[in-house]
């Protein structure tokens, strides 16, 4: 009767962890240097994957999401505008609503080169939708960079159905 009783509570815990890893809390990690200095490749962090059941991301958050252009992985950006918000960028400067951003965060690897996504006429960000950019600004696929492999137009946005999670604390 015993090994009955254990098989039976090892398959009710490895159901419970996997359901929460579906719904609840996924370990992550960092493939690349795109949000570096924040965060750097081989960190391991949570992916909230609550949150955003009871709200929409907000400015400054970083998230986790699919990719809008068809690569096969998820990526790590931070919120730079939500619905409604217009967007420019100026010789690697981000404008908000007409008003320079101070983002400490930032970083530019290649600050001397004019690089694609350096630039952007104003754009408002559509509903159901974001603008995300890395924090290493040189060296990351974003919405400043983002191509769509059937056009090769940039779709600029993140539709918010593609976001998967908050990022939260390391382990």
């Amino acid at each position: 009767m015993k090994p009955i009783r254990t098989t039976l509570i090892v398959i009710i815990t490895v159901a419970a962890v996997l359901a929460a890893r579906r719904w609840l809390i996924e370990p992550i990690y960092i493939a690349s240097d795109s949000m570096a200095p924040t965060l750097s490749k081989g960190h391991h962090l949570f992916l909230d994957k609550v949150t955003y059941r009871f709200r929409q991301p907000s400015r400054g958050e970083i998230i986790a999401f699919r990719s809008p252009v068809g690569e096969d992985h998820e990526s790590v950006k931070r919120v730079i505008a939500v619905a409604g918000d217009t967007i420019e960028l100026k010789s690697k400067k981000v404008y908000l609503n007409g008003e320079p951003q101070l983002e400490t965060y930032a970083y530019y690897a290649r600050a001397a080169e004019n690089l694609q996504g350096d630039n952007l006429p104003p754009v408002t960000v559509p509903d159901g939708a974001l603008f995300v950019l890395g924090d290493n600004r040189d060296n990351s696929n974003d919405s400043a960079s983002w191509k769509d492999p059937a056009t090769g137009a940039p779709p600029l946005f993140l539709p918010l159905p593609a976001v998967t999670g908050k990022v939260r604390g390391s382990y």
